[in-house]
C-alpha cells in the first residue's frame, strides 16, 4: 500500500506543476495527500452503489463445479424514460478486476451508473477467485491450489453461464445484452462457442478492447511471461504460486526491464494492473488513483495469467496447454484444441483503441474476421486510447459508452 501511496504523491506532482514534477515529497505530505481520498477506497460495490443514492442488490449464484459468485445489481432507476421495457444489461470485468470497475467512477461517469440512469437493468459479473467470489460449496481453503486451479476457461464456461441464467431467471427476461470488457470478451467467446445454446439467450455483444488472439501485444507483464511460460513452475513461484498478485522483486524487475524512464511510467509500473494492460496519462484521471488501487487488483488466478502467456507465445486462440500426455488425456489429442470463433452467433459489435497493450490492433481484425455474427468493428477516436480507458477514462462516456448506448437503442430496444 505504501508504495501506492508513494505513487499518487509522484502523479499529482507531475500533474500540478511540470516543473516540480521531481520534488521529493516527504512522509508528512504523502500523509496530507492520501487524507483527501474518499471512503470510496475502502467501501465495497454495493457500499458504493448506495452511497450514491441507487438500489443495491447482492446476489449468490452457484456453478456447476462448485463456486459461489456474488453478483451486483442496479435496477433500472425509476425516473428513467420506459424502464419496464429495457432489458437487461450483463457487465462482466477483465483480469483481477471485479464489478468494481463499472462504478468508481461515480454517477455520470460510471457505465453501471449511466446503463440503470438510460433504463436499463445492470447485473455486475464477478468471476470465480476475485474478493466477491472467493467461495465455494466444499472448499475450504481459498489460498489452496484446489480452489485456484483454474483459468478463465473454467470462468467462462462455468461463471457466466450460471450468471446469465441466474438473472434471466430473476427478471423473467429472455435474452441479456452482454457488455465485456478484456478478459470478459475472451471468457464471452469461450461460453458462446462452446455453450452454443447460449447464443440464443443474447440479444446483443459488445467486446470493449477484446482479447483472443495476442500474438501483437505490448503488455510488458505478458510479454515476460510469455518468454518463460514452458517453466510453469518457475513463474508460479515468481508471480505469486496460485493467485496471481506479483511480489515486489518480480514487478521491479519488469518495471526495469520495460518501463522508460519517464517517473510517471515507473511509478505506474509498480502497480500490477498497470504491469498489465498500460495506461493513457492524458485520459487517467489522477484523483482516482486512490479509490482504484482500493478495487484493483481484486484477484485471479495464476493460471489465467499463464494461459494468456500461452496465447502470446502459440498465436492461437486455445485451450490452456498442458504437457503431451496431460492434454491427450483431457482433450483427446497431444495439442490443446482451439476454440471456435465462428460458432458464436450471437451479434458481435467490437470496440478497440489504437494504443492498448493487450488488445493490439492486428489481432483484433484477425479475431472479428472469424466470429460467427460479426456486426461492427469501431475504432475509438483517440489515437491514445488503451485498455483501461473503457473504464477509467476521463472521455469514456464521450468517446465510448454514448456509442454502445445509440447503438442498443437504434438496433436492439425491441
Amino acid at each position: 500500500m505504501k508504495l501506492q501511496l508513494i505513487l499518487v504523491v509522484a502523479l499529482v506532482g507531475s500533474a500540478i506543476a511540470d516543473d516540480d514534477a521531481e520534488k521529493v515529497w516527504t512522509e508528512d505530505e504523502v500523509e496530507a495527500l492520501m487524507a483527501t481520498a474518499t471512503s470510496d477506497v475502502n467501501a465495497t460495490v454495493p457500499e458504493l452503489i448506495a452511497q450514491n443514492g441507487y438500489t443495491a442488490e447482492i446476489h449468490y449464484v452457484t456453478t456447476e463445479d462448485g463456486y459461489i459468485l456474488q453478483m451486483h445489481r442496479i435496477p433500472a432507476t425509476p425516473t428513467s424514460p420506459a424502464s419496464d421495457d429495457k432489458p437487461v444489461v450483463f457487465l462482466m470485468h477483465g483480469t483481477v478486476c471485479s464489478s468494481a470497475d463499472f462504478v468508481i467512477m461515480g454517477p455520470g461517469k460510471g457505465f453501471a451508473y449511466i446503463l440503470a440512469d438510460a433504463g436499463y437493468d445492470v447485473w455486475l459479473g464477478n468471476a470465480r477467485g476475485n474478493k466477491y467470489s472467493r467461495n465455494h460449496t466444499t472448499l475450504t481453503n481459498f489460498t489452496g491450489p484446489d480452489f485456484w486451479y483454474f483459468d478463465w476457461h473454467e470462468i467462462g464456461y462455468y461463471d457466466q453461464p450460471a450468471m446469465i441464467d441466474y438473472a434471466l431467471e430473476v427478471t423473467g427476461q429472455e435474452k441479456v445484452i452482454f457488455i465485456g470488457h478484456s478478459q470478459g470478451t475472451t471468457t464471452f467467446y469461450v461460453m458462446a462457442s462452446l455453450r452454443p445454446e447460449y447464443n440464443d439467450k443474447i440479444k446483443v455483444m459488445f467486446s470493449l478492447a477484446p482479447v483472443a488472439y495476442m500474438t501483437n501485444l505490448k503488455s510488458p507483464v505478458l510479454q515476460f511471461a510469455a518468454k518463460f511460460e514452458s517453466y510453469l513452475t518457475d513463474l508460479f513461484e515468481l508471480i505469486g504460486e496460485y493467485e496471481f498478485f506479483p511480489n515486489g522483486d518480480f514487478v521491479t524487475e519488469i518495471g526495469s526491464t520495460y518501463c522508460d524512464d519517464d517517473a510517471l511510467t515507473q511509478y505506474l509500473c509498480s502497480n500490477a494492473l498497470f504491469l498489465l494492460v498500460g495506461f493513457d496519462k492524458a485520459n487517467l484521471n489522477i484523483t482516482m488513483l486512490p479509490t482504484i488501487f482500493g478495487h484493483t487488483p481484486a484477484g485471479a488466478s495464476t493460471r489465467q495469467i499463464v494461459h494468456y502467456a500461452q496465447e502470446v507465445r502459440s498465436g492461437k486462440f486455445g485451450y490452456y496447454d498442458q504437457d503431451m500426455i496431460s492434454n491427450l488425456y483431457k482433450y483427446g489429442s497431444i495439442e490443446a484444441p482451439n476454440y471456435n470463433l465462428s460458432a458464436i452467433t450471437a451479434p458481435v459489435h467490437v470496440i478497440y483503441g489504437a494504443n492498448d497493450y493487450m488488445s493490439a490492433v492486428e489481432d483484433v481484425e484477425k479475431h472479428y474476421t472469424e466470429l460467427g455474427n460479426p456486426i461492427e468493428m469501431y475504432r475509438v477516436p483517440d489515437e491514445n486510447w488503451n485498455h483501461v480507458d473503457y473504464l477509467w477514462g476521463i472521455t469514456a462516456k464521450e468517446l465510448v459508452y454514448d456509442h454502445v448506448i445509440s447503438t442498443i437503442e437504434a438496433n436492439y430496444s425491441d
